[in-house]
């Protein structure tokens, strides 16, 4: 029979082996593309794999593009609006 104590023991490896397996399937396909190319006989298609490698990972290490400022750019936009509100005005108004 089993208890209760035994069935939490088994769905706890359970959980366990599937986290492992997740783990694996996710990290596991990242070391495969590296090691790949140190199986190629050709000296010069190994080369040319590596440096397919090399140049991929630069890409991802590339620094993101820095962010604009938006803020003086609305500032500017604002400017501009009220400049050409007050032109409306002033042509409405005269200075009444």
């Amino acid at each position: 029979m089993i208890t209760v104590k035994s069935r939490v023991i088994v769905l706890t490896l359970a959980g366990l082996a599937w986290c492992a397996v997740v783990t694996l399937a996710i990290g596991g396909s990242q070391a495969r593309a590296v090691e790949q190319c140190r199986f190629i006989a050709a000296k010069a298609e190994r080369e040319a794999c590596y440096q397919r490698q090399e140049a991929e990972l630069a890409a991802k290490r590339k620094p993101p593009e820095p962010r604009r400022d938006t803020t003086i750019e609305a500032l500017e936009r604002m400017k501009h609006e009220d400049a050409a509100l007050d032109r409306q005005i002033h042509s409405i108004c005269r200075g009444c």
